[in-house]
C-alpha cells in the first residue's frame, strides 16, 4: 500500500500535563477522540500503563467504552490490553460486551509486557510466579477458547464468554521486539510494532511477521501497524519547543524520575547536563517533529521503509488544545477526508 493511501490512526495515553489534575487527562482523551474522528483518522487506541504520573491510561477497557460512546464511526480499541495483568476469561467477556455495544467498531490489541514496574505488576497480578513466566501464548489460547471452545475434557470446557452471540473483535498483538511479530505471525493476528520507543529496525520485524504469517479460520491476511511519535506545529520553531518538553518528559521517565508532562517553558528553564543532552539527541530520531508537510513527509518515508499497512500516531504536548491542533494539522497534510 502506498503511504499516500495509508490509513492514519491515533494512539492515546491520556498524558497528564504539569499543573493539572490527572483526571482532566481522561476528559481530554474524549475531546481528542472527537477531533480525530472529525479529521478522518481511522482508529483511536487507548494504552495500558500503571503507576506512571505522566499518563492516566490505566484502564483502557473503560476508556474504550467512553470513547466509543462519545464518537460514532471511528474504530476504538486497546493499544493494548497487557494480557499478563488480566484473566483471559475477563478479557474475552469485556471485549465481547464492547463488541455487542459497538458492533464492527472495536479492536482488541494485546501486549505481553506489564506496562509498569515489577512491584506494580506484582500488585496487579497477585502472583510472584507469573512475573517470570512467559506464558503469553497459553494465555492467548485460553482467551480464544472461551469464544471458539475448549477441547473435550478440558476443565474449562463448560465456560463460554458472554454474550455468546458476539465474535471477538479483530485481534492485534503489540510488540517492541522480534517476539511480538513472531507471536502475531504464529497466532495469525494483526501486528502493531511500537516504533515510538522500539529500537529495532521495523522493516525487518514487519517483514519477518508477514513472511511467517499463519492463516487461521478466524483471521485474514497479515496486517501491520507501525506506531510512531509525532509533534506538529504551524512553525518549525514552535514544533521544536514542544519536542523539547517531550524530551524532558522522556528523560525523567527513563532515569526513574517520572512526573507530569512538562511545558515548553519548563523545558527551556531546565538545567540540562551534557549527558542529558546526549541522551536526548540519541532519542531524537524516535519522534517526527516539524511543520505539517515536514512531518507528513517523514512519516511517509518511515512507513514506506518499514512496509507498514497503517500508521498509528502518539503525540505528547502539554497544552491539550495544541495537542489536538497537532493531529488536525497532520490530518490535513496527510489528506485525510474529514467526517
Amino acid at each position: 500500500m502506498s503511504a499516500e493511501a495509508m490509513p492514519l490512526s491515533v494512539l492515546d495515553l491520556s498524558p497528564v500535563p504539569s499543573g493539572t489534575r490527572p483526571s482532566e487527562a481522561l476528559h481530554e482523551t474524549l475531546e481528542l477522540a472527537r477531533t480525530a474522528e472529525a479529521a478522518g483518522y481511522h482508529r483511536f487506541w487507548l494504552a495500558e500503563h500503571h503507576n506512571i504520573p505522566s499518563v492516566a491510561s490505566s484502564t483502557p477497557e473503560v476508556m474504550i467504552a467512553a470513547v466509543a460512546s462519545a464518537t460514532s464511526a471511528i474504530r476504538v480499541g486497546s493499544g493494548g490490553i497487557m494480557l499478563p495483568n488480566h484473566s483471559p476469561l475477563k478479557v474475552a467477556e469485556t471485549f465481547r460486551v464492547l463488541g455487542g455495544l459497538y458492533p464492527d467498531r472495536i479492536d482488541l490489541g494485546l501486549g505481553r509486557a506489564p506496562g509498569t514496574d515489577q512491584r506494580t505488576a506484582l500488585a496487579l497480578r497477585r502472583s510472584r510466579e507469573a512475573l517470570g513466566a512467559d506464558d503469553f501464548t497459553e494465555q492467548y489460547a485460553e482467551l480464544r477458547a472461551y469464544v471458539d471452545g475448549f477441547p473435550a475434557g478440558h476443565p474449562f470446557e463448560p465456560i463460554t464468554a458472554q454474550p455468546s452471540d458476539v465474535p471477538l473483535p479483530p485481534i492485534w498483538i503489540l510488540g517492541s521486539s522480534t517476539y511480538g511479530g513472531q507471536a502475531a505471525a504464529a497466532l495469525g493476528t494483526g501486528f502493531a510494532y511500537a516504533g515510538h520507543f522500539g529500537t529495532l529496525d521495523p522493516a525487518g520485524v514487519i517483514s519477518a511477521y508477514k513472511t511467517n504469517y499463519r492463516r487461521f479460520e478466524h483471521d485474514g491476511e497479515p496486517r501491520a501497524i507501525l506506531a510512531l511519535a509525532a509533534i506538529v506545529a504551524e512553525t518549525e520553531e514552535r514544533a521544536q519547543q514542544l519536542a523539547r518538553a517531550n524530551a524532558l518528559s522522556m528523560l525523567r521517565l527513563r532515569s526513574g524520575r517520572p512526573g507530569p508532562l512538562p511545558s515548553p517553558e519548563e523545558a527551556a528553564e531546565y538545567p540540562w547536563s551534557e549527558a542529558e543532552e546526549a541522551a536526548v539527541e540519541e532519542w531524537a530520531g524516535l519522534v517526527s517533529v516539524g511543520t505539517p508537510d515536514q512531518v507528513a513527509a517523514d512519516l511517509r518515508r518511515r512507513a514506506n521503509s518499514a512496509g507498514a499497512d497503517e500508521l498509528i500516531i502518539t503525540t505528547n504536548i502539554h497544552n491539550p488544545a495544541e495537542r489536538r491542533h497537532s493531529f488536525q494539522l497532520l490530518a490535513e497534510a496527510w489528506s485525510l477526508k474529514p467526517r
